[in-house]
């Protein structure tokens, strides 16, 4: 995968937005001394490039009801299923994230249901009748202990461009 190299605009940018992605355009103008145009301009590059993937609000699912997470390592049969179990999995809607991973699997899912009865249910009904997974492994997560989006700070040291 190719990186991009940004400039000391485009990372004060990136750090406006990672703090507050509804910050408006203008007032990060502002802070960054230039016109609202450019502002559209690079965002618009920087989602072009893929740095910028989309911006979405963080809900809650213990709040709706959903009081289990947990994680699901899939291990397969046959390699070269990969991507149909990965169209499978996708149609899954507690499934809410799919990792690539090391060690004992081959992808490892994060999933919210409402209940144990209803990861029972859904690991049973859904993820095991998916044809070419030989097994899975599931851990119930206790507790969120925190949640961030990418450290501002971590911004600071990404590659400058060369003028």
């Amino acid at each position: 995968m190719k990186t991009i190299s940004l400039d000391a605009i485009d990372r004060k940018i990136l750090k406006y937005l990672v703090k507050n992605a509804r910050m408006p355009f203008l007032e990060i103008a502002r802070e960054c001394g230039i016109s609202g145009a450019a502002i559209h301009q690079r965002i618009h590059k920087l989602t072009d490039a893929g740095v910028i993937l989309g911006s979405y609000m963080v809900v809650d699912p213990k709040m709706l009801g959903f009081d289990v997470c947990a994680h699901i390592n899939i291990s397969l049969k046959d390699p070269q299923q990969l991507q149909q179990v990965i169209d499978e999995l996708q149609k899954i809607p507690e499934i809410v994230e799919a990792h690539f991973i090391t060690g004992k699997g081959s992808i490892q899912v994060k999933l919210y249901c409402l209940d144990n009865e209803h990861l029972m249910r859904t690991v049973y009904d859904k993820v095991l009748c998916i044809p070419g997974i030989s097994a899975t492994e599931t851990i119930i997560s206790l507790r969120e202990v925190f949640r961030r989006p990418l450290a501002v700070e971590f911004i600071d040291d990404l590659p400058t461009k060369r003028r």
